[in-house]
């Protein structure tokens, strides 16, 4: 049937072309992944990847990386320089062409570059289409070349400014936050992947420094892949030097550093042109066969005690402990599977499998030591495989181990279809009997747990088979045990919940649960299927007109909305009160200011110093660089009657620094008071990193319009009978204290607390609750934590809680 009048015309008008980078602006999701954290990073990425290339062609050993105050971001490097001579076909210089045009470059010259990186194969274009604004200087052949660009669009004509003795390419971007939804590069994320590039290109140096808190790192490693294991291992007690296989065939370049450790998990990491193929590979593949195979063969020939020979040895039991790092670069990679990081090139696995196999049987015969303590772990992982079968296959007969039988205690749901079904794991009996009468029996299934289970990290899988809890677990979920029979398509319940008090006893238990299900269920998190319930911890209000509000920043802002509306706020000695918009945004800014404040206090920092130090504009590296701003700022505190050291250089940060170690009383150092209530500060490093130290140099800047004393506090619509506080704080603690008057306000402490009915309408609802899915966004720096955390070694493990311990932010007393 038509319709004229709202049909409309398709013809070839509506045939849109997208020149040039346009497409980049429009679709920019399909050239850098998407336009959150992870695409903002890789923009980085894509520019510190050419200085790369230039590395590994031999041109270039150090790129520079600043992210500056302004979130711009500048990579420089001392290669050849883009070139900037005229380009034939384009009739504009080349660099220009690099610059605005898509799969433009020296890649696809192999006389230019025989290995490149890059995982898309766009580079600085779609970062140049993606910025607000990019400057381009090229040092070359003793001239600078400068060109500017605004989202792709040059500003101005390559020209020369000035002369140099440098050589290389800088880039300097201020990416396009119309477009990217974050805002905010992260120095930890950056220096991650840069570490990671040091790694794989060795004797490259790659520099990272953040101007908006000094933290600065130096990567090079001489000993490339050698280094990057004993980095991955350094949590671990290694049980030898790392093995290093390296060789090159049919301009196939082949990198393997192996070292084994005395825990019982495998961390096998695999690159392909500097890229992480998290999905594997023919690279990847081939060594594993290699592996086993070199070691059966030595097993066979070596002249091995008794107790170790005839023991079938297979590819698991090989890799038990063992943490490796694969690096291939080859001239034309081909990459597959969903995140194009798997490695489809079929003739590399051959290759690494060849050279594997040559190299690693010379090392073992050369080393019979080293080699003897790997079979002897082998051996004892083939062991206890057998003795894992031989306990399923006990428990099975006895009806008590992963068949039909499901633990007594659960509580099975109806549906039968796994994607409607949820498995809710909760905390001790009486929360679980909460949650068993509060669900929806249709599709939720409750599973309550007794106590902390097993630390999978340190125990073997017949141990782990022993864990009654987790026996239960493998039950429910119905995937199998082990890496024979676990199947991950066998799965029950699509959604897993993990429901845990509040406390710390609840943390723990959560914590045991994310490393169990980590190690032995990965694929639970990586096909987003496990979760963590988010029970709220106040309830406010009376009877039934209360609400719940998940956390305390939402108790905050319930209480900071509720003032708004029963009290009138003048600033300044102005006769009108503030408008309760702006006065919510005060007192919302007021309160994240107080909340850094009183952490500070708990940690014994004098706030009055912090202040002196915020108002003297200690906020970068910019300020601690100037000797004068520190000289001026050494005679204010002096002024205000301060012991202040001498002014430092940092040569490692390159930067002033500055002790202040107590405060003059009658002009005497008052000891008593520098040791009961302050807390000595190093104006410094430090100090501009610290967290609670940002927010209050972040909301003072923000709330300065009206930090105005005094502050008059009025019933609304009313001028009589107010109060009045000369200071911004004095003035918040009021108004919090007056917003919680008339209302009944419960903090809950654990789930058994909850009636069944307040379970279902604030956790389990899927109408209401909120939950929190379990991702990993980075494997390398998740199975860091989990070693660190759960692992055997006390010393790192206190190390790192040493170092955090005073950046905690919310803890249960």
């Amino acid at each position: 049937m038509e319709n004229n009048e709202i049909m409309q015309d398709y013809g070839a008008d509506n045939i849109k072309i997208l020149e040039g980078l346009e497409a980049v602006r429009k679709r920019p999701s399909m050239y850098i992944g998407n336009v959150g954290k992870e695409g903002l990073h890789h923009l980085v990425y894509e520019v510190v990847d050419n200085s790369i290339d230039e590395a590994m062609a031999g041109h270039c050993d150090t790129v520079t990386v600043r992210i500056h105050p302004d979130m711009r971001v500048s990579v420089e490097d001392n290669g050849r320089g883009i070139p900037v001579g005229m380009h034939e076909q384009e009739h504009i210089p080349a660099a220009e062409v690099v610059m605005t045009k898509l799969h433009a470059g020296g890649k696809f010259d192999k006389d230019s570059y025989k290995v490149s990186g890059g995982l898309h194969g766009v580079g600085i274009s779609v970062v140049n289409a993606l910025s607000e604004k990019l400057e381009m200087e090229v040092y070359k052949d003793g001239d600078v070349y400068f060109q500017e660009y605004s989202r792709g669009i040059k500003q101005c004509e390559l020209s020369v400014i000035g002369k140099t003795d440098k050589r290389g390419t800088k880039i300097t971007f201020f990416p396009d936050f119309s477009v990217m939804n974050e805002n905010e590069f992260q120095y930890e994320k950056l220096s991650r992947r840069l570490r990671e590039l040091a790694f794989l290109n060795k004797g490259i140096r790659i520099i990272i420094e953040d101007e908006r808190s000094a933290d600065k790192d130096d990567f090079c490693y001489e000993g490339g892949l050698v280094s990057f294991v004993e980095y991955l291992n350094r949590n671990n007690t290694p049980l030898h030097p790392p093995i290093h296989i390296e060789g090159e065939k049919n301009d196939v370049q082949v990198d393997v550093s192996i070292q084994y450790n005395e825990t019982f998990k495998e961390k096998i990491y695999s690159f392909a042109n500097n890229i992480n193929t998290i999905e594997g590979g023919f690279h990847l593949s081939g060594f594993k066969g290699a592996l086993t195979r070199t070691m059966n063969n030595y097993a066979t020939s070596a002249n091995l005690p008794k107790n170790m020979k005839n023991i079938k040895i297979g590819g698991d039991d090989v890799r038990e402990g063992l943490t490796s790092v694969i690096s291939v670069k080859i001239m034309d990679p081909q990459f597959e599977g969903q995140t194009k990081t798997k490695l489809g090139n079929s003739d590399v696995k051959g290759i690494v499998e060849s050279l594997v196999n040559e190299k690693l049987a010379i090392f073992l015969e050369e080393n019979p030591g080293v080699a003897k303590k790997i079979l002897m772990k082998a051996v004892d992982a083939s062991r206890a495989r057998d003795a894992a079968k031989r306990a399923r296959e006990l428990a099975r007969k006895k009806g008590t181990l992963l068949d039909s039988t499901l633990p007594g205690k659960l509580a099975e749901c109806q549906f039968a279809d796994p994607k409607e079904r949820e498995l809710f794991l909760v905390e001790g009996d009486s929360a679980g009997g909460s949650a068993k009468q509060g669900r929806d029996r249709r599709f939720q299934a409750i599973l309550p747990l007794k106590g902390k289970i097993l630390n999978v990290e340190k125990a073997r899988f017949d141990k782990i088979l022993r864990s009654e809890e987790i026996k239960n677990v493998f039950t429910v979920l119905g995937t199998g045990a082990g890496k024979e029979e676990y199947d991950i398509e066998k799965l029950r319940y699509h959604k897993v919940v993990i429901m845990t008090d509040a406390d710390v006893d609840g943390s723990h238990i959560r914590t045991l649960l994310l490393t169990f299900f980590y190690r032995q269920m990965p694929e639970l998190v990586t096909n987003g299927y496990l979760y963590i319930a988010q029970p709220p911890l106040f309830r406010v209000g009376k009877g039934k007109s209360g609400i719940y509000l998940k956390d305390e920043p939402e108790y905050r802002d319930y209480l900071v909305k509720r003032i708004c509306g029963n009290k009138d706020a003048y600033i300044n000695g102005q006769d009108f009160p503030l408008a309760e918009d702006i006065l919510y945004d005060f007192l919302r800014k007021l309160a994240e200011y107080h909340s850094a404040v009183e952490r500070l206090e708990r940690r014994e920092f004098d706030i009055d110093l912090l202040k002196i130090l915020i108002k003297e504009g200690v906020s970068d590296k910019f300020f601690l660089e100037n000797r004068e701003k520190m000289n001026r700022l050494k005679e204010i505190l002096e002024s205000f009657e301060y012991n202040t050291g001498e002014i430092e250089f940092s040569e490692a940060f390159n930067i002033y620094e500055m002790d202040i170690t107590g405060k003059k009383s009658n002009g005497e150092e008052d000891y008593t008071q520098n040791i009961s209530k302050f807390t000595p500060i190093r104006v410094g490093k430090n100090l501009i990193s610290t967290i609670d130290y940002k927010i209050m140099l972040k909301q003072q800047a923000s709330i300065t319009e009206f930090d105005a004393p005094p502050f008059k506090v009025f019933t609304k619509g009313s001028t009589e009978n107010g109060k009045e506080f000369s200071d911004k704080l004095q003035f918040f603690i009021h108004m919090m204290s007056e917003a919680k008057k008339g209302i009944n306000i419960q903090r809950y402490k654990g789930l058994g607390e909850m009636n069944p009915d307040q379970l279902w309408e604030t956790t389990m609802d899927p109408e209401q609750r909120v939950m929190l899915q379990v991702s990993v966004d980075d494997a390398e720096k998740a199975d860091e934590i989990f070693s660190l955390l759960m692992g055997e070694e006390v010393e790192p493990r206190r190390n790192f809680i040493q170092t955090n311990a005073l950046e905690v932010s919310s803890l249960d007393y």
